[in-house]
Protein backbone atom coordinates (compact mmCIF):
# COMPACT_ATOMS: atom_id res chain seq x y z
CA UNK A 1 0.00 0.00 0.00
CA UNK A 2 3.13 2.29 1.19
CA UNK A 3 4.52 1.66 -2.42
CA UNK A 4 1.80 2.34 -4.51
CA UNK A 5 0.89 5.14 -2.45
CA UNK A 6 4.53 6.65 -2.86
CA UNK A 7 4.37 5.83 -7.05
CA UNK A 8 1.05 7.88 -7.12
CA UNK A 9 2.39 10.45 -5.56
CA UNK A 10 5.78 10.67 -7.56
CA UNK A 11 3.27 9.97 -10.82
CA UNK A 12 1.11 13.06 -9.74
CA UNK A 13 4.00 15.29 -9.29
CA UNK A 14 5.68 14.61 -12.23
CA UNK A 15 1.94 15.00 -14.29
CA UNK A 16 1.80 18.21 -12.65
CA UNK A 17 5.21 19.86 -13.53
CA UNK A 18 4.69 18.43 -16.98
CA UNK A 19 0.96 20.52 -17.46
CA UNK A 20 2.53 23.30 -15.46
CA UNK A 21 5.33 24.07 -18.12
CA UNK A 22 2.68 22.67 -21.13
CA UNK A 23 0.25 25.47 -19.72
CA UNK A 24 2.69 28.13 -19.84
CA UNK A 25 3.58 27.72 -23.18
CA UNK A 26 -0.24 27.76 -24.45
CA UNK A 27 -0.83 30.55 -22.63
CA UNK A 28 2.25 32.98 -23.48
CA UNK A 29 0.41 34.49 -26.45
CA UNK A 30 -2.48 35.24 -24.67
CA UNK A 31 -0.89 36.48 -21.56
CA UNK A 32 1.66 38.68 -24.17
CA UNK A 33 -1.98 40.16 -25.75
CA UNK A 34 -3.58 40.77 -22.56
CA UNK A 35 -0.41 42.78 -21.38
CA UNK A 36 0.51 44.70 -24.47
CA UNK A 37 -3.37 45.37 -25.54
CA UNK A 38 -5.24 44.97 -22.22
CA UNK A 39 -3.06 45.72 -19.34
CA UNK A 40 -0.54 48.23 -20.61
CA UNK A 41 -3.50 50.63 -22.08
CA UNK A 42 -5.28 50.39 -18.81
CA UNK A 43 -2.32 51.62 -17.14
CA UNK A 44 -1.63 54.42 -19.39
CA UNK A 45 -5.51 55.44 -18.85
CA UNK A 46 -4.97 55.42 -15.05
CA UNK A 47 -1.54 57.37 -14.94
CA UNK A 48 -3.46 60.07 -17.47
CA UNK A 49 -6.28 60.04 -15.30
CA UNK A 50 -4.63 61.61 -12.77
CA UNK A 51 -2.35 63.86 -14.83
CA UNK A 52 -3.66 67.62 -16.13
CA UNK A 53 -2.51 69.45 -19.17
CA UNK A 54 -0.76 73.26 -19.29
CA UNK A 55 -1.52 76.15 -21.75
CA UNK A 56 -0.65 74.29 -25.11
CA UNK A 57 -2.89 71.62 -24.07
CA UNK A 58 -0.16 69.00 -24.28
CA UNK A 59 -0.37 66.57 -20.95
CA UNK A 60 1.50 66.65 -17.76
CA UNK A 61 2.25 63.71 -15.81
CA UNK A 62 1.62 64.72 -12.55
CA UNK A 63 -0.50 63.58 -9.70
CA UNK A 64 -4.24 65.54 -9.26
CA UNK A 65 -7.80 64.12 -8.50
CA UNK A 66 -8.84 67.34 -10.38
CA UNK A 67 -10.12 65.16 -12.90
CA UNK A 68 -12.42 63.01 -11.31
CA UNK A 69 -13.80 65.92 -8.63
CA UNK A 70 -15.08 67.17 -12.17
CA UNK A 71 -16.38 63.77 -12.72
CA UNK A 72 -19.25 64.27 -10.20
CA UNK A 73 -20.44 67.41 -11.80
CA UNK A 74 -24.55 67.22 -12.16
CA UNK A 75 -23.73 67.63 -16.14
CA UNK A 76 -21.61 64.29 -16.49
CA UNK A 77 -23.44 62.44 -13.73
CA UNK A 78 -26.81 63.03 -15.74
CA UNK A 79 -24.91 61.53 -18.46
CA UNK A 80 -23.74 58.44 -16.66
CA UNK A 81 -27.19 57.85 -15.56
CA UNK A 82 -28.50 58.11 -19.12
CA UNK A 83 -25.60 55.75 -20.44
CA UNK A 84 -26.79 53.43 -18.10
CA UNK A 85 -30.72 53.55 -18.58
CA UNK A 86 -30.82 53.29 -22.36
CA UNK A 87 -28.11 50.03 -21.76
CA UNK A 88 -30.49 48.92 -19.36
CA UNK A 89 -33.45 49.29 -21.37
CA UNK A 90 -31.74 47.37 -24.06
CA UNK A 91 -30.73 44.06 -21.85
CA UNK A 92 -34.58 44.02 -21.02
CA UNK A 93 -35.94 44.69 -24.21
CA UNK A 94 -33.37 41.81 -25.43
CA UNK A 95 -34.25 39.50 -22.64
CA UNK A 96 -37.73 39.99 -23.06
CA UNK A 97 -37.21 39.51 -27.39
CA UNK A 98 -34.60 37.00 -27.10
CA UNK A 99 -35.99 34.62 -24.18
CA UNK A 100 -38.32 32.92 -26.72
CA UNK A 101 -36.51 32.95 -29.52
CA UNK A 102 -34.09 31.38 -28.16
CA UNK A 103 -36.08 29.15 -26.27
CA UNK A 104 -37.50 27.85 -29.98
CA UNK A 105 -34.15 27.67 -31.36
CA UNK A 106 -32.93 25.26 -28.34
CA UNK A 107 -35.97 23.20 -28.73
CA UNK A 108 -36.29 22.67 -32.23
CA UNK A 109 -34.71 19.92 -34.10
CA UNK A 110 -31.18 19.50 -35.20
CA UNK A 111 -31.80 20.69 -39.26
CA UNK A 112 -34.21 23.53 -37.95
CA UNK A 113 -31.91 24.51 -35.05
CA UNK A 114 -28.83 24.99 -37.28
CA UNK A 115 -31.74 26.87 -39.79
CA UNK A 116 -32.30 29.52 -37.22
CA UNK A 117 -28.91 29.72 -35.84
CA UNK A 118 -27.84 31.08 -39.17
CA UNK A 119 -31.07 33.57 -39.56
CA UNK A 120 -29.40 34.88 -35.71
CA UNK A 121 -25.74 34.90 -37.53
CA UNK A 122 -26.65 36.78 -40.66
CA UNK A 123 -27.08 40.22 -39.34
CA UNK A 124 -22.67 39.41 -38.42
CA UNK A 125 -22.06 39.21 -42.29
CA UNK A 126 -22.33 42.51 -42.75
CA UNK A 127 -21.04 45.60 -40.74
CA UNK A 128 -22.66 47.13 -37.44
CA UNK A 129 -21.84 50.51 -39.18
CA UNK A 130 -23.86 49.34 -42.43
CA UNK A 131 -27.03 47.61 -40.49
CA UNK A 132 -27.32 51.35 -38.40
CA UNK A 133 -27.29 53.44 -41.69
CA UNK A 134 -29.82 51.06 -42.96
CA UNK A 135 -32.13 51.67 -39.66
CA UNK A 136 -31.52 55.86 -40.13
CA UNK A 137 -33.09 55.38 -43.52
CA UNK A 138 -35.89 53.81 -42.25
CA UNK A 139 -36.39 55.87 -39.29
CA UNK A 140 -36.01 58.57 -41.16
CA UNK A 141 -39.20 61.39 -41.85
CA UNK A 142 -38.69 60.31 -45.80
CA UNK A 143 -37.99 56.73 -44.85
CA UNK A 144 -39.59 53.54 -44.99
CA UNK A 145 -41.02 53.54 -41.75
CA UNK A 146 -42.98 56.92 -42.09
CA UNK A 147 -43.79 56.25 -46.14
CA UNK A 148 -45.68 53.00 -44.81
CA UNK A 149 -47.25 54.91 -42.23
CA UNK A 150 -48.49 57.55 -44.16
CA UNK A 151 -49.70 55.25 -46.98
CA UNK A 152 -51.96 53.03 -44.93
CA UNK A 153 -53.24 56.69 -43.43
CA UNK A 154 -52.34 55.79 -39.50
CA UNK A 155 -50.61 59.21 -38.90
CA UNK A 156 -51.18 62.97 -40.41
CA UNK A 157 -48.02 63.67 -41.04
CA UNK A 158 -44.12 61.77 -40.49
CA UNK A 159 -42.90 60.94 -37.38
CA UNK A 160 -39.72 62.25 -35.94
CA UNK A 161 -38.01 58.34 -34.96
CA UNK A 162 -34.50 59.67 -35.57
CA UNK A 163 -32.38 61.15 -32.47
CA UNK A 164 -34.79 60.15 -30.07
CA UNK A 165 -34.19 57.74 -27.21
CA UNK A 166 -36.30 55.38 -28.76
CA UNK A 167 -33.89 55.40 -31.49
CA UNK A 168 -30.93 54.86 -29.47
CA UNK A 169 -32.70 51.98 -28.05
CA UNK A 170 -33.94 50.14 -31.03
CA UNK A 171 -29.98 50.39 -32.81
CA UNK A 172 -28.72 48.92 -29.65
CA UNK A 173 -31.21 46.46 -29.33
CA UNK A 174 -30.81 45.11 -32.65
CA UNK A 175 -27.10 44.86 -32.49
CA UNK A 176 -27.14 43.39 -29.41
CA UNK A 177 -29.88 41.08 -29.93
CA UNK A 178 -27.47 37.99 -31.30
CA UNK A 179 -25.52 38.16 -27.99
CA UNK A 180 -28.56 38.18 -25.13
CA UNK A 181 -30.39 34.45 -27.82
CA UNK A 182 -26.68 32.65 -27.88
CA UNK A 183 -26.06 32.44 -24.58
CA UNK A 184 -29.92 31.59 -23.39
CA UNK A 185 -30.02 29.37 -26.36
CA UNK A 186 -26.92 27.60 -24.78
CA UNK A 187 -28.77 26.94 -21.51
CA UNK A 188 -32.04 25.51 -23.22
CA UNK A 189 -30.17 23.37 -25.17
CA UNK A 190 -28.74 21.37 -21.78
CA UNK A 191 -32.25 21.90 -20.58
CA UNK A 192 -33.31 18.18 -18.70
CA UNK A 193 -36.58 17.84 -20.58
CA UNK A 194 -37.33 15.05 -17.34
CA UNK A 195 -37.59 18.03 -14.49
CA UNK A 196 -40.39 19.49 -17.08
CA UNK A 197 -42.24 16.63 -17.58
CA UNK A 198 -41.59 15.91 -13.38
CA UNK A 199 -43.74 19.31 -13.14
CA UNK A 200 -46.39 18.59 -14.95
CA UNK A 201 -46.65 15.41 -13.25
CA UNK A 202 -46.71 17.25 -9.87
CA UNK A 203 -49.93 19.23 -11.15
CA UNK A 204 -48.10 22.06 -12.29
CA UNK A 205 -49.41 24.35 -15.09
CA UNK A 206 -47.45 25.55 -18.15
CA UNK A 207 -46.82 28.86 -16.67
CA UNK A 208 -45.84 27.86 -13.23
CA UNK A 209 -43.19 25.05 -14.83
CA UNK A 210 -41.99 27.95 -17.10
CA UNK A 211 -41.50 30.20 -13.90
CA UNK A 212 -40.71 27.96 -11.31
CA UNK A 213 -38.49 25.25 -13.40
CA UNK A 214 -37.84 26.31 -17.53
CA UNK A 215 -36.64 30.26 -16.23
CA UNK A 216 -34.18 28.91 -12.76
CA UNK A 217 -32.79 26.16 -14.67
CA UNK A 218 -31.91 28.65 -17.76
CA UNK A 219 -31.12 31.75 -15.69
CA UNK A 220 -27.35 31.45 -16.24
CA UNK A 221 -27.90 32.03 -19.66
CA UNK A 222 -29.53 35.22 -19.25
CA UNK A 223 -27.18 36.45 -16.68
CA UNK A 224 -24.36 36.02 -19.27
CA UNK A 225 -26.67 37.22 -22.20
CA UNK A 226 -26.84 40.59 -19.90
CA UNK A 227 -23.53 40.73 -19.29
CA UNK A 228 -22.75 40.79 -22.87
CA UNK A 229 -25.46 43.00 -23.68
CA UNK A 230 -25.41 45.44 -20.92
CA UNK A 231 -21.97 46.28 -20.50
CA UNK A 232 -20.70 47.49 -23.79
CA UNK A 233 -24.45 49.25 -24.15
CA UNK A 234 -22.93 51.72 -21.55
CA UNK A 235 -19.81 52.40 -23.56
CA UNK A 236 -21.12 52.24 -27.49
CA UNK A 237 -20.88 55.35 -29.20
CA UNK A 238 -20.90 55.37 -32.79
CA UNK A 239 -24.62 53.86 -32.74
CA UNK A 240 -26.05 56.35 -30.43
CA UNK A 241 -23.96 59.26 -32.13
CA UNK A 242 -25.45 58.00 -35.26
CA UNK A 243 -28.57 57.41 -33.74
CA UNK A 244 -28.63 60.22 -31.34
CA UNK A 245 -27.53 62.79 -33.71
CA UNK A 246 -25.80 64.62 -30.05
CA UNK A 247 -28.75 65.31 -28.75
CA UNK A 248 -28.85 62.71 -25.95
CA UNK A 249 -25.14 62.33 -25.54
CA UNK A 250 -23.78 59.13 -23.96
CA UNK A 251 -20.83 59.15 -22.09
CA UNK A 252 -19.21 56.95 -24.66
CA UNK A 253 -19.71 59.65 -27.00
CA UNK A 254 -18.45 62.13 -24.19
CA UNK A 255 -15.26 60.12 -23.91
CA UNK A 256 -14.24 59.88 -27.30
CA UNK A 257 -14.66 63.49 -27.92
CA UNK A 258 -12.56 64.55 -24.97
CA UNK A 259 -9.98 62.64 -26.69
CA UNK A 260 -10.61 63.65 -30.33
CA UNK A 261 -12.57 67.42 -30.26
CA UNK A 262 -11.76 68.56 -26.45
CA UNK A 263 -8.29 66.94 -26.43
CA UNK A 264 -8.41 67.09 -23.25
CA UNK A 265 -6.76 63.51 -22.45
CA UNK A 266 -6.64 63.40 -18.40
CA UNK A 267 -10.60 64.06 -18.12
CA UNK A 268 -11.24 61.92 -20.63
CA UNK A 269 -8.98 58.96 -18.98
CA UNK A 270 -10.99 59.38 -15.90
CA UNK A 271 -14.19 59.20 -16.95
CA UNK A 272 -12.55 55.90 -19.08
CA UNK A 273 -11.58 54.68 -15.34
CA UNK A 274 -15.06 55.41 -14.08
CA UNK A 275 -16.64 53.68 -16.94
CA UNK A 276 -14.44 50.73 -16.44
CA UNK A 277 -15.14 50.47 -12.71
CA UNK A 278 -18.90 50.55 -13.40
CA UNK A 279 -17.87 47.72 -16.18
CA UNK A 280 -16.29 45.56 -13.02
CA UNK A 281 -19.22 46.10 -10.93
CA UNK A 282 -22.04 44.82 -13.69
CA UNK A 283 -19.72 42.04 -13.93
CA UNK A 284 -19.22 41.10 -10.26
CA UNK A 285 -22.86 41.51 -10.01
CA UNK A 286 -24.11 39.70 -13.16
CA UNK A 287 -21.40 37.05 -12.54
CA UNK A 288 -22.73 36.45 -9.43
CA UNK A 289 -25.71 36.02 -9.88
CA UNK A 290 -25.40 33.66 -12.27
CA UNK A 291 -22.86 31.23 -10.39
CA UNK A 292 -25.58 31.36 -7.49
CA UNK A 293 -28.47 30.45 -10.36
CA UNK A 294 -25.89 27.96 -11.75
CA UNK A 295 -25.54 26.58 -7.96
CA UNK A 296 -29.04 26.54 -7.07
CA UNK A 297 -30.27 24.75 -10.36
Amino acid sequence: MAGTTWLDRRGTQLGCRRAGWSAWLLLAPLLVWLGLFVLLPTILLVVTSFSHRDELGRVVYSFTTENYLRCFDPTWLSIFWNSILYALAATVICVIVGYPAAYTIGRAGPKNRRILLTLVMIPFWTSFLIRTYAWISILSQEGLANSLLLSAHIIPGPLSMMYTPFSIVLGLVYNYLPFMILPIYTSVEKLDNSLVEAAYDLGAGPLRAFSRVIIPLTQPGIAAGALLVFVPAIAMYAITTLMGGGSNPTIGEVIQNQFTRARNQPFGAALGVLLMLLFLVSFLVLGRKKNSSASSA
